[in-house]
This record gives C-alpha cells, sequence and structure tokens, in this order.
C-alpha cells in the first residue's frame, strides 16, 4: 500500500516529467501526402507516414483522419481500434518488434537481390537441419 508521502513524491515526480518531456497538441492527417503530422507542447512538429504504422496499413484515408489524442503521449484512431505512442513514433517503431521484424524482412535492395539469385543458382535455401 502506498503512504502519503509516497503518493505526493509519485505526482510531483510525474509533473515534473511533464514539465521536460514535450505532449502531443494537436494531430492530423494530410491526405496529399499520406502523413500525419503531430505538434508537441515544446513548438516541435513531425510528420511519419500513416501507413507505415500497425494496424493502419489498409486504412481508408477518411479513417485516417479520425486521429486523436489519447493522454498527453499517444494517438489514437478508436475506429481502428489503433493506439500508438508518439516516443515510440519519433525513435522510429511503428508498431510492435514481430511488425517491425516483418517490415524490415520486406525491404529489398540491389544487394538482397543479388543474394537471392546467388543462392537461387546455389540451389536455394539450405535445408534446416533438426
Amino acid at each position: 500500500m502506498v503512504n502519503e508521502a509516497e503518493y505526493k513524491q509519485a505526482v510531483e515526480a510525474g509533473q515534473e516529467y511533464a514539465k521536460a518531456t514535450p505532449g502531443v497538441v494537436a494531430a492530423g492527417y494530410d491526405a496529399t501526402t499520406h502523413r500525419i503530422t503531430v505538434e508537441l507542447t515544446n513548438g516541435a512538429r513531425f510528420e511519419f507516414p500513416a501507413r507505415k504504422i500497425q494496424g493502419l496499413q489498409d486504412a481508408t484515408d477518411a479513417q485516417l483522419a479520425q486521429v486523436g489524442r489519447m493522454g498527453r503521449y499517444a494517438l489514437c484512431w478508436d475506429a481502428l481500434n489503433v493506439d500508438i505512442l508518439v516516443p515510440e513514433l519519433m525513435a522510429g517503431i511503428f508498431g510492435t518488434r514481430a511488425f517491425m521484424a516483418y517490415q524490415a524482412g520486406k525491404v529489398t535492395s540491389p544487394a538482397k537481390a543479388a543474394s537471392s539469385r546467388r543462392n537461387g543458382a546455389k540451389g536455394g535455401r539450405p535445408k534446416k537441419v533438426a
């Protein structure tokens, strides 16, 4: 159980964190660029590609435009049941670890294509040994 002093200390720590950490003032969707724009309490603004976010890949422009704030540090799309933390977005994290790994595996490059051709010439991917 938390006593009065611990509670007061936790509230003060939360207030200090809020002062030091920018929160979301507003967010919106730009259908021409297909990006979400986020404005922060410190005056900064950033944007990211909306359909790179887990759960938003197949959303319509109308659905993406329904972006809202959830508390001080999160964006939400209630109709799509999608919530994402702004600090994670700023760090380039657009979903769960599994989602991000899957997205990274989809990346193509000339080096990856050449490696795949070399592997195919050798008989393809080696079989897993049990």
